[in-house]
C-alpha cells in the first residue's frame, strides 16, 4: 500500500499522467495522417473503442514501451511494436475480463475454465519480470512492486502472476467507465456543450492548439485540475455505473446501529459486505431523480465542487463511493480519474462525436458485473466521429 501511495499520487502521479498523455494520443491518433479528410465521418463501436484506447495506453504507461536505440527509424519501429503488442493484449484481456465474474464465483464450466487458464498463462509470460527487463519507461509503481516482492524472497513465477493482478485492478474498470462517460455526454447535448467549452478554454489558456503536424498536446496535471464541470460529469457517471462490493472483517464483537433504529449484533471473525450502489448512489433522498444523468449534480451554483448531500435532514459523509471508503479506498483512484479525464479531454479537442442513432436508449447494465466495479453495457453502441482540425 505504501508503494501505491508513493507512486499513485503527488510527483509520482504527475509522472504517470505524463506517460499516459503521450501513450493515449499515440494510440488514439495512430490511424490518423495528413491524408485523412476533416469532413470524413468514421463509425465504430463505442464500448470497444473506449475500452481499447484506455487499456492500451494504460498498459504502456504502467508496463513500459518497446526499447529503441539511436538508429534512424528505431523510434517508429518501437511505436509500431507498442501498438501491435498492446492491441494483442487488449483482445486477450477482454476475453479474460468476460470470464472474471464466473471465475470469481467458481462456477466456470470446464471449457471456459481451460480458456481462463490459457489466458492467465499468456499474461504471466507477457508481463513477466524477464520481459520487463528489456522495456523502457516502466512505471516506478510496477517496478517497485516487482522489486519489493523479489526482496521478500517471493519466486519470480509468482511475481509474474501478481503482475496480472496489477493489470486487472488498474485497467479493468477505467475503460468501461470511459465508455459510459462519453455515452452520457453524447446522449445529453447540454452536458457535451458545457464540457467541450470547458476543455477548449483550458487548452487555450495553456497556450496550445490542435495541429496536424504531429505535435501532441501537453495535457498536464495542472490543466486537469481546472475542469470542475468535467469533474462533476465523471463523478455523476461513476455514481450511475460503478457498483463495487465493499467487504470488511469484523475485528471485535459489536453492535451495528442503522439509521432507521435497527440494531445488529456482529461477531468477531464475521465478514460484512456493503453495497453502496443501491444504498447510496441510487438513494433518492441523497440524490433526487437518482436514475437520471445530471452532469452538474456535483457542482454548486457558483461552479465549485458540491460536497453537501443530505438524508433525513442530516449531512451524509459518504455520498458517493465508487472507489470504496476508509483506509482501504482504492489507492489508484487519482490515476484512474486522470485517465478518464485525459481520454475525454483529448476526444473532445481532436474529434466531433455523435451517436449514430440520436434516439439511442441507455443500454441495460450487465448484472453479472454487480460487485466487481464498473458495470458493462449489454451490447454496444454505434457512434460516429470526425477530425476537428
Amino acid at each position: 500500500m505504501k508503494t501505491s501511495h508513493k507512486h499513485l499520487r503527488g510527483p509520482g502521479l504527475e509522472v504517470l499522467t505524463q506517460a499516459m498523455m503521450c501513450n493515449l494520443q499515440n494510440v488514439m491518433l495512430q490511424n490518423i495522417d495528413s491524408s485523412t479528410d476533416q469532413k470524413t465521418w468514421l463509425e465504430d463501436r463505442l464500448f470497444k473503442c473506449s475500452y481499447k484506447a484506455v487499456f492500451r495506453a494504460g498498459y504502456l504507461s504502467l508496463f513500459g514501451n518497446a526499447s529503441h536505440n539511436c538508429e534512424p527509424g528505431s523510434v517508429e519501429k518501437a511505436k509500431e511494436k507498442d501498438q501491435a503488442e498492446s492491441e494483442t493484449l487488449f483482445h486477450e484481456f477482454r476475453k479474460y475480463d468476460q470470464l472474471v465474474p464466473n471465475l470469481a464465483y467458481g462456477v466456470l464450466p470446464p471449457r471456459e475454465k481451460m480458456e481462463a487458464e490459457r489466458i492467465k498463462a499468456f499474461f504471466w509470460k507477457a508481463l513477466s519480470m524477464q520481459k520487463m527487463k528489456i522495456k523502457d519507461n516502466i512505471s516506478r509503481w510496477v517496478w517497485d512492486m516487482q522489486q519489493g516482492r523479489q526482496e521478500l524472497g517471493i519466486k519470480e513465477s509468482m511475481i509474474d502472476r501478481y503482475m496480472l493482478v496489477l493489470l486487472w485492478v488498474s485497467q479493468g474498470n477505467t475503460g468501461p467507465s470511459a465508455f459510459w462517460l462519453l455515452f452520457f455526454l453524447m446522449k445529453h447535448p447540454e452536458a457535451m456543450a458545457a464540457v467541450r467549452e470547458e476543455v477548449n478554454r483550458v487548452l487555450k489558456e495553456s497556450g496550445q492548439e490542435v495541429r496536424r503536424d504531429g505535435h501532441l498536446i501537453n495535457l498536464t496535471c495542472d490543466m486537469l485540475m481546472k475542469t470542475p464541470i468535467l469533474d462533476s460529469a465523471v463523478e455523476e457517471t461513476l455514481r450511475l455505473t460503478a457498483a463495487p462490493l465493499l467487504v470488511r472483517s469484523v475485528l471485535q464483537d459489536m453492535t451495528l446501529k442503522m439509521a432507521n433504529g435497527c440494531e445488529y449484533r456482529i461477531r468477531k471473525g464475521d465478514r460484512m459486505a456493503v453495497f453502496p450502489y443501491t444504498a447510496v448512489h441510487l438513494n433518492p433522498e441523497i440524490h433526487p431523480d437518482p436514475h437520471s444523468f445530471k452532469y452538474d449534480r456535483f457542482l454548486n451554483p457558483d461552479g465549485s465542487k458540491k460536497t453537501d448531500f443530505y438524508k433525513d435532514g442530516k449531512k451524509v459523509k459518504y455520498y458517493s463511493m465508487p472507489w470504496g471508503a476508509g483506509v482501504s479506498m482504492c489507492p489508484g483512484r487519482f490515476f484512474a480519474n486522470n485517465e478518464l479525464k485525459q481520454f475525454v479531454f483529448l476526444m473532445l479537442v481532436y474529434f466531433d462525436l455523435e451517436l449514430k442513432n440520436p434516439d439511442e436508449k441507455t443500454p441495460k447494465y450487465d448484472v453479472s458485473r454487480l460487485g466487481f466495479g464498473a458495470l458493462h453495457p449489454v451490447g454496444d453502441i454505434q457512434f460516429r466521429y470526425s477530425l476537428r482540425f
